[in-house]
């Protein structure tokens, strides 16, 4: 468990089938992912001066670029339970950059990321224009980023996070850091917020490494992306929606942190303690 992080991932061994595959799997899936964001940006323009915060639209339309892309890629989805109607949040674990296309299409959610993702190339460009909200790591932005919780919340958006901070190699799931978790207990809050603990579990094609679609350590995107593009037969994702718990239910932070953790650790066939 202690070098799981440091460990080389497998070589990148691409065929010439295969770079055939990046080739037109690339071209279509950046073709819809920023024909999308095209188009979600002119339904914007629209739907903010009529909505403001709220997004009637626009999560729809990400959500459908989501699917799409993954029928690109060819990596078959599997839902089981029904995602939360209630307000609140949902919390899973982080295995790839995949999640972010998987978990679009099976719901519609904001995600809560690091400020830092807001200045990746190309895409903080999406992560802004599909309402991702960016937090920094300082203590001192505590209150603030509450109100934007608060805020985001109260107008009906069901936001998404990370408790285990970083991604892994997709056969772990990481204690969970119950610093977030705090928000929901404001006052505002604390009575109405529901959590809905969210299993992701990848199932790597037969016969590769059962790593094959985390995205951990040192590892770059672009890299990951190519292997990605280029498997010629997919593994699968399914994703497994556990009943919501109310925040009120729980004394603090902690106790509802260590309540999501168990459940989405002992529904995850592949997790190492």
């Amino acid at each position: 468990m202690s070098d799981w992080h440091t460990a080389a991932p497998p070589p990148l061994r691409i065929t010439p089938a295969g770079w055939l595959r990046v080739l037109w799997r690339g071209t279509l899936l950046g073709a819809l992912t920023y024909g999308g964001l095209v188009v979600l940006l002119l339904v914007r323009l629209v739907e903010w001066p009529l909505c403001g915060q709220a997004r009637p639209v626009t999560p729809h339309i990400t959500k459908a670029v989501c699917r799409g892309a993954l029928r690109i890629l060819r990596l078959p989805l599997t839902l089981h339970g029904r995602p939360m109607t209630r307000t609140g949040a949902i919390v899973a674990n982080h295995s790839s950059w995949l999640d972010i296309f998987v978990l679009n299409a099976a719901q519609t959610v904001y995600f809560v990321a690091k400020a830092e993702v807001a200045d990746w190339p190309g895409i903080g460009w999406l992560a802004r224009a599909t309402g991702t909200v960016f937090i920094a790591r300082k203590g001192t932005e505590a209150k603030k980023q509450q109100q934007i919780f608060e805020s985001r919340l109260q107008a009906g958006h069901r936001l998404l996070f990370f408790p285990e901070g970083t991604s892994t190699d997709a056969i772990r799931v990481l204690p969970f850091k119950s610093t977030l978790f705090q928000a929901f207990f404001a006052p505002a809050l604390v009575r109405s917020m529901h959590i809905q603990p969210v299993t992701v579990i990848y199932h790597a094609p037969e016969g590769e490494d059962p790593r094959h679609y985390g995205w951990w350590g040192d590892m770059d995107f672009a890299s990951h992306l190519l292997k990605t593009l280029a498997t010629r037969r997919q593994g699968r994702v399914e994703v497994i929606f556990h009943p919501e718990v109310p925040v009120d239910a729980f004394d603090d932070r902690k106790t509802l942190s260590q309540h999501c953790e168990r459940v989405i650790r002992t529904s995850h066939p592949h997790a190492a303690a």
